[in-house]
């Protein structure tokens, strides 16, 4: 399914593009009757919030067909290629979810500036592809997203602690974790300053892109994003697919594990149908 003329434009001026029910209501239905196990398996591959409850689960697509399939949909994988003008892989693959009463925020941040500096990606030819499992609302924790604010490349910012996961440590829940859990929890090691999120406002304004499930956000890997946290009762979970350029393979892969950065890249091909079903 490729984009428009005017989609293409919308993307590169905005730097996202939002798709109302871009996948049926079916495949929907497949992947959430994914989720329970999922979430309720122990695997170094979950991160949780500091209650303890699920906030990501990371290379579902390895162990899970369903989502394995999402990966070559090719109303995911025809955009990515259009939008990269190359062929893609799978660099990495999240499901997120933000539980009602409680679900946490994500700091204000670029995507790209982690994938560069942890993974060692050449440049910024990589976009991010989300999708709604849940109804998307203003009380849910949406996603809020500083249109235009690509335009601006890596905003450079210090890591947050010469000890990444000091600040993280003091929680119980995440004592014994490795070094990279500090860039996937609340406190991410490449935040922006409180002042420079206020100027890109200023500039560029603000927009928070809901819809019901099955839409799918297009997003530029430097564009400015954050959500707040989820105070509803209203469960919001997203799977976010992340393609990368071919061309634009890391020269040294990082110490990161492969479900975070993909250590092994071969180009998606897209599936002849577009249905999740085998």
């Amino acid at each position: 399914m490729l984009l428009t003329k005017e989609q293409l434009r919308s993307y590169e001026d905005e730097g996202f593009l939002f798709l109302p029910e871009w996948l049926s209501p079916c495949d929907v239905d497949v992947m959430r009757t994914e989720l329970p196990a999922i979430f309720d398996e122990s695997s170094p591959r979950r991160v949780v919030e500091k209650d303890g409850r699920v906030r990501s689960v990371y290379g579902s697509h390895m162990s899970n067909d369903v989502f394995q399939r999402l990966t070559r949909h090719p109303r995911l994988v025809e955009p990515a290629m259009q939008l990269l003008k190359s062929e893609v892989y799978v660099h990495q693959f999240k499901i997120n979810a933000k539980k009602a009463f409680g679900g946490d925020e994500w700091e204000w941040h670029q995507d790209y500036i982690f994938w560069r500096t942890e993974d060692g990606m050449l440049a910024p030819r990589v976009l991010s592809i989300v999708i709604y499992l849940d109804d998307v609302t203003e009380f849910n924790g949406p996603l809020f997203l500083i249109p235009g604010s690509h335009k601006e490349g890596v905003i450079e910012v210090s890591a947050r602690d010469q000890d990444p996961t000091q600040d993280i440590r003091q929680h119980e829940t995440y004592r014994d974790s490795p070094n990279w859990i500090a860039n996937l929890t609340t406190k991410l090691r490449y935040s922006l300053d409180r002042l420079v999120v206020g100027e890109m406002i200023q500039k560029y304004g603000i927009v928070s892109p809901k819809g019901p499930r099955g839409s799918a956000l297009l997003m530029d890997g430097n564009i400015i994003h954050g959500s707040p946290s989820n105070i509803s009762p209203f469960d919001r979970a997203v799977v976010i697919v992340t393609f990368n350029s071919i061309e634009n393979i890391p020269v040294a892969f990082s110490n990161r594990p492969d479900f975070l950065s993909n250590h092994h890249p071969m180009p998606v091909a897209p599936l002849a149908t577009d249905s999740l079903l085998a």
